[in-house]
């Protein structure tokens, strides 16, 4: 194995470049600024740094915020015994090595300054402009940060906030983090444990989720030494056992290698180590570690088209694991990532994991938002005196989408607890999901996600009305889990008293989610204020007889609406699996006794009538006469909802509204909490049919309202 693999928290470096020796730095920091026409030799390694990713950058103002910052920590010391310096000089080379732009960097190297120095805000902001004054400043209320257990429910509160507004904030305090953790070791056994545990449970998951990874790799197996101490070291073993034999990687990479050089394909072929955790992820998850499994394969190409042309390159040369396949490029993950992933078994049998992805791709998968520069320019450069807006509030366009839903609930939840446990949760969520909307837009989910929470991300607070789903073109429960890929369309009742159920709770994944309902609920104790109120596992409503006072309004029956047909002095009856009325195109059959039933023309018995070749008569309305007595129309409609309290007496009161009368109605059993109810009506006037139908579906619970096309007798 690589020396990497060795110790595989050591971040990444150009071949060539020194490791820094900080007392080294130490030693020269106290010598005090130099002339002003060259570069302070204290920070010469992070210009090299910056100068790999930004050729042309302008140091200048790097060296005056060195001499700034020297000056002003100068007699300081750290619990280490190294001069102060040390630290803001550590925090900017690892942000300098990722890729971060001068501001960034800028503010890295002031980022203790106002917290622990006599320099003042106003100060930073009339030497360096605004843009660095408020990073520094969000760094600083992050530094006030109290780690202690009752504190942090607020506390991170407001580090959420403070990060939302400029990511770059949090990139600072990542790197910040780290350095800490590196010289955690002259701290009490007991202080160690606390702030590796945070760092675990809140800084970790937000680097994730920021995209940075080599940030993260590296405090997972710090805090993983810190807190598993016995795994550690039982993992460091195993990756040293394998250290001295023959890397069955190799071979694979060489393989890899001669096959894309034949097909023509420009690569790197890399072996990528893997750090402590992940061995120890693996070992656990396998059991018998495997000598592929102490690292993977990472092939690194110029364009996204050549990273499906390596992919089949590879399927086609080697046997594919299809079961590894994963494409995060077509579907990027939350958090900014994108590659191919895949799995092969070499030439000997063994199997390789492979990562594909472009040059560009493996800087934002390691650095994350820190490789996209300076969010508030066009071209990621410095934007040295950009004025912030009135408001103090930013439009990133990299913010990944779950932290704008992040701060959108943390604004909702007023309780601090709550706060706190549900920022727990979500940081605990590893997974995302997308799923796509039927208006063309997509959300972005955790795994096991339902479709409440999708409701909320879509609706916010109008999401209290939820009264079903589709999933992928059919109906579903509110609970029904979502799934990568899946097309969700959310049916809204109209009534605003609608409100969500306690049980909801059950089903809801995301903070939003959680915060509304329970927001809701508490401000509706004893319920929704009016008949609607909607819930995925309410009692279902029971048929009601067809002389049910609440149906019993509108005109009375009366005539028939005439049908004259092409067989003279025959009976007519219209036919009751379509109910036709007019305007209804419409058509008759002959049946037994030599009477004449009239269908619909688009009634499924007039198919299977022509199809066993029976011949059609000609039908069509009659006027009607000047009697007073003017014909009601029949018809038969289905209703089909989700199941609610008062639901049926509703769509009853709907329906007499509309001066109908119910001839007869049926109500079938609930099935996966759907209702399907017919309905046979009289009409004083078939033109308000159409109305009638929009009225019944305007009910909430109510999704679909459709003509009868019940199977008919072919006679």
């Amino acid at each position: 194995m690589s020396a990497e693999a060795t110790n595989p928290g050591a971040p990444l470096r150009k071949r060539g470049r020194p490791r820094i020796d900080l007392r080294r730095l130490g030693r020269v920091a106290l010598l005090g600024p130099v002339s002003r026409d060259r570069l302070p030799d204290a920070i010469g390694h992070v210009a090299e740094a910056h100068r790999a990713h930004y050729p042309d950058a302008d140091l200048a103002i790097l060296r005056k915020a060195y001499v700034l910052a020297e000056t002003s920590h100068r007699g300081q010391m750290r619990k280490s015994g190294e001069p102060y310096i040390t630290h803001p000089l550590a925090v900017t080379l690892i942000l300098a090595e990722l890729g971060a732009e001068t501001t960034t960097l800028t503010a890295s190297l002031l980022h203790d300054t106002v917290e622990d120095t006599e320099v003042t805000l106003d100060q930073v902001r009339a030497e360096f402009g605004d843009e660095v004054c408020y990073l520094v400043d969000g760094v600083t209320k992050l530094e006030k940060v109290d780690y202690g257990a009752a504190a942090e429910p607020e506390t991170f509160r407001k580090m959420l906030v403070a990060t939302g507004n400029d990511v770059r904030v949090m990139s600072i305090k990542l790197a910040d983090r780290l350095h800490n953790m590196r010289t955690l070791g002259v701290m009490r056994p007991e202080k160690q444990a606390r702030i590796a545990k945070v760092t675990r449970d809140v800084l970790i998951p937000l680097a994730e989720r920021l995209g940075v990874q080599a940030l993260k790799t590296e405090l997972e197996d710090l805090v993983f030494a810190i807190l598993h101490p016995d795994e550690y070291e039982r993992t460091q073993a195993l990756i040293s056992s394998w250290g001295g034999a023959q890397d069955p990687l190799t071979d694979i990479a060489d393989s890899v290698r001669a096959t894309l050089r034949d097909a023509g394909i420009s690569a790197e072929v890399l072996i990528r180590p893997r750090h402590f955790v992940s061995v120890h992820r693996v070992r656990i998850k396998r059991g018998e570690m495997r000598g592929t499994d102490f690292g993977r394969l990472l092939v690194l190409v110029g364009e996204d088209a050549d990273c499906y042309a390596v992919l089949g390159e590879l399927h086609t040369c080697f046997t594919p694991v299809i079961s590894e396949f994963k494409d995060f490029i077509a579907a990027p993950k939350f958090n900014l990532y994108q590659s191919l992933h895949t799995a092969v078994v070499g030439p000997e049998g063994a199997v390789a994991e492979v990562l594909i992805r472009t040059h560009r791709m493996h800087k934002v998968a390691e650095a994350g938002v820190v490789a996209l520069g300076n969010p508030y320019t066009q071209d990621g450069t410095t934007a040295a005196h950009q004025a912030e807006p009135a408001d103090g509030e930013r439009a990133d366009p990299t913010r990944p989408g779950w932290l704008s839903r992040l701060l959108d609930w943390q604004e909702s939840a007023t309780d601090s607890d709550q706060f706190w446990a549900t920022l727990r949760d979500d940081l605990a969520q590893d997974r995302e999901i997308t799923v796509f909307r039927t208006d063309g837009g997509t959300l972005g989910l955790p795994a096991g996600a339902s479709c409440v929470d999708a409701a909320y991300a879509q609706y916010g607070d109008e999401a209290h009305g939820c009264i079903g789903a589709r999933v992928n073109g059919r109906l579903a429960t509110l609970s029904t889990v979502l799934n990568d890929g899946d097309t969700v369309q959310l049916l809204l009742a109209q009534d605003a008293s609608s409100g969500p159920s306690p049980e909801w709770l059950d089903h809801a994944r995301t903070p939003a989610a959680r915060i509304a309902i329970s927001a809701w609920l508490d401000a509706h104790p004893d319920g929704a204020q009016g008949p609607h109120k909607s819930r995925p596992d309410a009692p279902r409503p029971q048929a009601q007889p067809a002389d049910d006072p609440s149906g019993s309004r509108g005109r009375p029956a009366g005539r028939a609406p005439t049908v004259a047909v092409d067989t003279p002095g025959a009976p007519v009856r219209l036919a009751g699996c379509c109910t036709p009325v007019p305007p209804d195109g419409i058509v008759g059959f002959t049946v037994r006794g030599g009477s004449v039933t009239v269908h619909r023309e688009e009634c499924p018995a007039v198919a299977r009538m022509r199809a066993i070749g029976r011949a059609a008569v000609g039908a069509h309305w009659n006027a009607p006469d000047d009697r007073s007595d003017t014909p009601d129309y029949r018809v038969t409609l289905v209703a089909e909802s989700f199941g609610r309290p008062r639901l049926l007496a509703d769509l009853t009161e709907a329906i007499a509204t509309a001066e109908a009368a119910i001839v007869s109605a049926t109500v079938e059993p609930p099935s996966e909490q759907r209702v399907r109810h017919t309905y046979t009506l009289q009409l004083p006037d078939a033109a308000g049919l159409p109305g009638l139908m929009r009225a019944m579906r305007d009910v909430p619970g109510v999704y679909d309202v459709s003509r009868a096309q019940q199977p008919a007798a072919t006679g």
